[in-house]
């Protein structure tokens, strides 16, 4: 519990870094009296993104649902842990990718898509896929999916009103942009990368979270950690094509579905995976599992 306690902490502290980052650019458009404007349309942004995120996301990844009789592992243990979660039954889809991956989607339990590719259907046994819905089922149980479209909101307004200074320039004086040209140029290349990068280490603290309570969930960490495993290489193998629609939905899959190493790992949405495995065993260790 004391990690979770800890990762609620780091998310609103990183949000609140989001907040600082937006409040500092905003400042340079006429003293920040348009920042209203840009919050508006974050807003409309955010709840856009948040009631069609699972339209969008099954759609990116061609998913179709599937019945009990196709997929009937799937269906008897998402059952199962919703039932134990006290939760409703999601829905469940199927993509025809070979990248093995899954990911939850929804705005709340009552309104949850669950979906796997059919590369990670055929990698897994049935254990690492029941370690790998938990991890699924508690991103919706979570709200991660609200928390991830707030942080895709936030950090696109700032990369806008940072397009709009490069265009219409700051303040029409020293007055309204008091850090002057210096810092103006600053902002508009930092601005941006400052919030990608607070976005991405939020959905990296979603992802510890939805580790830890999908192996309380289902009761077996170390199914987690080998389902990891195997994802982990599986992914390299075979990764997602490069796509904007894929991309604006991979930070909801499990695993990294793109190839990437050195600087493109500190960019990633998804923490490493040998922490995510080292975190589980940890786990399992607490609990008499593993010695």
């Amino acid at each position: 519990m004391g990690r979770k306690h800890f990762n609620g902490l780091k998310t609103t502290g990183l949000f609140v870094a989001l907040w600082a980052v937006m409040l500092m650019l905003g400042s340079f458009i006429g003293g920040g009296q348009y920042l209203w404007m840009f919050a508006l349309l974050s807003v409309a942004g955010t709840a856009y993104g948040y009631w069609n995120s699972d339209k969008l996301a099954i759609r990116a990844m061609h998913a179709r649902p599937v019945t009990e009789v196709e997929q009937p592992a799937m269906y008897r243990i998402v059952r199962d842990l919703s039932q134990q979660a006290n939760q409703p039954m999601p829905r469940l889809y199927v993509s025809p990718t070979a990248a093995p991956n899954a990911f939850a989607t929804g705005r709340n339990p009552q309104n949850a898509a669950v979906c796997c590719t059919a590369g990670i259907l055929e990698m897994l046994d049935e254990r690492e896929l029941r370690g790998v819905l938990g991890h699924e089922l508690m991103h919706v149980y979570n709200r991660d999916i609200l928390i991830g479209s707030v942080a895709a909101a936030f950090a696109g307004m700032i990369t806008a009103v940072a397009q709009m200074l490069f265009f219409f320039g700051g303040g029409n004086s020293d007055r309204e942009n008091p850090f002057g040209a210096i810092g103006l140029i600053a902002m508009l290349i930092l601005a941006p990368i400052a919030a990608s990068i607070i976005r991405m280490a939020i959905s990296r603290t979603r992802e510890y979270d939805a580790d830890e309570d999908g192996a309380s969930l289902t009761g077996d960490p170390l199914a987690l950690a080998s389902a990891l495993r195997k994802l982990e290489a599986g992914t390299r193998a075979r990764p997602l094509r490069d796509d904007p629609k894929l991309e604006n939905v991979s930070h909801m899959m499990i695993a990294n579905p793109f190839r990437g190493a050195g600087l493109s790992n500190l960019f990633a949405t998804h923490p490493p995976m040998d922490q995510r495995i080292a975190r589980l065993e940890e786990m399992a260790r607490a609990q008499g599992y593993l010695r």
